[in-house]
């Protein structure tokens, strides 16, 4: 059986070759079928908003012994201090019972006494804080603000770096794509947005964008090494890229989403609701979705976005007539997303000369004559062998 060194090695020297980008086709429908599933999530239910963003009044009552039928309990302590609609309450590190209510105002300590009360601690225990709705309004609006600015900031630097403004809207399209798919799954399982998930998401931006410049980093290495060999085409060689950075981009997500799966076990089964909860859910499926878009979106959307692209166009022909006329080695693709034709073409000439003489063309493509392949005819002729 082949070890993952192996086939990771396999496919940087392009032994072995996945065809991300002829099947681009396949990896858009996926993706239009999770937006799909997110939109519905957000008309449909809507987003969870957690107490900071909608306000209202949250208590918070420690070292409460018995939390058996804590849901029911904090809502009859909530309705008898006379606080109408909805209440939520969770528990917190086992002993602790948070409750949420709407705007208590001037009956905050009838619920501190009631919950006391129906809880069995002393009132004095109870803590209580008021946040006013337009405290989240203003988080919203200045998070929506650094959104905006941090991607037209990755669109003037990706488009400097890579000199082609389509890497840069590739890579947005692809950080669109993931904030999206995150927040979709936030409201198709209702799980609450708060101020740490809002930094979450801006995080995971910032992940997302690293591993797809890494990818765009070794397309860009790759197509001029085909631009000027003009053995592989633009397509060959971006698919080649993804395979080269694939085993990387796949051990770099797992080391990150280990830990961060650690936390939210502990958060779920032991800590509950929290700061910590909430800023590794949004890691965790962030860091996923963005490692996805990085492999299947962002490079092939980059190759659609130039393959009539008229240089593109005329590598591609010339590298379809030169691999036509070279030998394939043993176990190497040269189709259409393959990414070993290159690599094929050295191993081959290297192992027989006259193949790889065999192959010489003109600037179209055309075989050379054979005195035209051994180079120019007027040269002085060497004197025989005795006469040196």
């Amino acid at each position: 059986m082949t070890s993952i060194a192996q086939w990771g090695n396999d496919l940087y020297t392009g032994k072995r070759s996945i065809d991300f980008i002829g099947r681009q086709k396949q990896w858009y429908a996926f993706s239009a079928v999770l937006i799909a599933l997110a939109l519905i999530g957000l008309f449909a239910r809507g987003l969870n908003f957690g107490i900071e963003f909608r306000g209202g009044s949250e208590y918070r009552l420690t070292s409460v012994t018995n939390t058996a039928g804590y849901e029911e309990r904090a809502r009859s302590a909530i309705a008898e201090a006379g606080i109408p609609g909805n209440v939520l309450a969770t528990v917190i590190g086992g002993t602790t019972v948070r409750v949420q209510t709407e705007a208590a105002n001037e009956k905050n300590e009838a619920a501190k006494t009631a919950l006391a009360k129906t809880f069995g601690v002393d009132d004095k225990t109870v803590s209580a804080s008021l946040i006013g709705p337009s405290w989240g309004e203003s988080v919203s609006q200045k998070a929506i603000q650094a959104l905006i600015v941090f991607l037209l900031l990755v669109a003037l630097v990706m488009a400097i770096y890579f000199r082609t403004w389509k890497m840069a809207l590739s890579g947005l399209v692809a950080l669109i794509h993931d904030l999206i798919v995150t927040i979709g799954i936030y409201a198709l399982f209702g799980f609450e947005i708060t101020p740490s998930s809002m930094i979450g998401f801006l995080t995971i931006l910032g992940y997302s964008l690293y591993d797809t410049v890494v990818v765009f980093d070794k397309v860009r290495e790759n197509t001029a090494e085909a631009l000027g060999s003009r053995r592989q085409s633009y397509a060959q060689a971006a698919n080649l890229a993804v395979n080269q950075t694939l085993v990387r981009s796949i051990n770099t997500t797992v080391v990150a989403l280990l830990p961060i799966f650690a936390i939210l076990v502990v958060g779920f089964t032991k800590l509950g609701p929290g700061t910590l909860l909430d800023l590794s859910l949004a890691l965790f499926v962030g860091i996923a979705v963005g490692a996805y878009s990085s492999i299947f979106i962002a490079t092939p959307l980059l190759v659609d976005l130039r393959r009539n692209e008229p240089a593109l166009v005329d590598l591609a022909k010339y590298s379809e007539r030169v691999q036509a006329k070279e030998p394939v080695a043993a176990g190497v693709g040269v189709g259409p997303g393959a990414g070993g034709s290159d690599v094929a073409a050295r191993h081959t000439a290297a192992a027989d000369p006259q193949d790889a003489a065999a192959t010489d063309t003109d600037s179209l493509g055309r075989p050379l004559h054979k005195w035209a392949a051994s180079g120019p005819r007027n040269q002085p002729k060497r004197p025989p062998r005795s006469k040196r």
